[in-house]
């Protein structure tokens, strides 16, 4: 198995859907709940993401191709939604292109299910999301690298499905400042894979700039 390849699949999901960042917005939306309710809901948003996650990779390419589209193209595009989600969270700020816009989010809260919306699309499974998963499937050529992209998923949506589990424990000893700090650290990350996917396609696109 690609170890390296692997990792570099983990570090980009645990980026973009970050847990421990978004765990407080899991936590205000299942306040009413109890710890019971909670959890169930918990295991709807894993199981949903994960599913999420395996159409993304297995599909994707198709989808791109029925509608003419190239990957190179789409890898371009996906890295500037990356980038800004990257931005974003650099500032401290929720990334409306991720998450969606103030207005969509006033809607999320009346939502009765918000297991399946809000929480796993659009706030866990966005477009920045959708889109490195599409561009880490084409890249995995061989079967090294389609186990080592399948390790990577599990690993995550098992941590995923840890954290959000323990929300209620989590949000009692956390507190908000480690929290903000490990977003702006995701934010780091993810602009770093935003970038190596924005070269990528530039060198791709245009094979003069190597």
């Amino acid at each position: 198995m690609d170890f390296a390849f692997a990792a570099k699949v983990f570090a980009a999901l645990f980026a973009i859907m970050n847990p421990i960042a978004n765990l407080p917005i899991f936590l205000s939306l299942t306040s009413d709940m109890s710890e019971g309710e909670q959890r169930r809901t918990a295991i709807l948003v894993t199981v949903t993401v994960a599913v999420g996650c395996v159409v993304s990779v297995l599909a994707g390419s198709a989808i791109l191709g029925f509608f003419g589209l190239d990957v190179d193209h789409f890898r371009l595009a996906g890295g500037l939604i990356v980038l800004l989600i990257a931005l974003s969270m650099l500032h401290g700020e929720d990334s409306a292109t991720h998450g969606g816009s103030g207005a969509e989010k006033a809607t999320f809260n009346s939502a009765s299910n918000v297991a399946f919306y809000p929480l796993a699309i659009p706030i866990l499974l966005g477009p920045g999301t959708i889109s490195a998963l599409i561009v880490y499937a084409h890249d995995a050529r061989d079967g090294d690298q389609i186990v080592a992209l399948g390790a990577g998923m599990l690993v995550f949506v098992a941590l995923l499905g840890a954290t959000l589990i323990s929300g209620p424990f989590i949000g009692r000893v956390v507190s908000p400042t480690v929290m903000s700090v490990t977003k702006r650290l995701m934010g780091m990350v993810l602009a770093a894979i935003a970038m190596e996917m924005l070269v990528a396609s530039l060198r791709s696109l245009f094979p003069g700039l190597t």
